[in-house]
């Protein structure tokens, strides 16, 4: 008993792609627009110098230093010398620290170290991430109005930092 296999003649079926494209023109200047509003800042912090000697023991007694902690601000110049205590705001939610104020502090001091760019961070351990990234945006720089357009203004870019406690 033979079996006779009989081939049909099929046609191909032709892809429909049309929904797909439909849905890549959409998505794609989606994607593009939601790029343009995504922005990563990067601090770029150097370490405190850790060698001893005569001629960095003048440099360190020239530094700009602030403490922060949560219960507020110190900042320091030279070395051991106070400039202004900032305490933190009492709110219902507990301390906020006070960035107003320390971007005042700041801002005077560079009027008066015009040539300074560097600035020495130290934190306590109990401090939170975020109070330290505002820290160092805060002495960073600030924004002002300069013919009628919002620039950012340099005060002490180059930021170190050191433990507190």
């Amino acid at each position: 008993m033979s079996f006779k296999i009989k081939h049909r003649d099929i046609d191909d079926a032709e892809l429909d792609i049309t929904s797909f494209m439909n849905l890549m023109i959409v998505l794609v200047p989606v994607l593009l627009l939601s790029l343009t509003f995504t922005q990563i800042r990067v601090h770029d912090i150097h370490l405190p110098d850790l060698t001893g000697g005569d001629g960095n023991s003048q440099n360190s007694q020239s530094k700009l230093e602030i403490v922060v902690s949560n219960d507020g601000f110190k900042v320091y110049y030279p070395s051991q010398n106070l400039v202004k205590e900032i305490p933190a705001i009492e709110r219902v939610e507990g301390k906020v620290l006070d960035f107003i104020v320390l971007g005042q502090v700041m801002r005077e001091l560079k009027l008066q170290l015009s040539d300074k760019k560097d600035v020495l961070i130290m934190s306590s351990g109990s401090l939170n991430y975020q109070s330290l990234v505002s820290t160092m945006d805060t002495v960073k720089s600030y924004k002002a109005v300069v013919a009628a357009s919002l620039v950012e203004v340099e005060l002490f870019p180059e930021i170190s930092l050191g433990d507190a406690s």
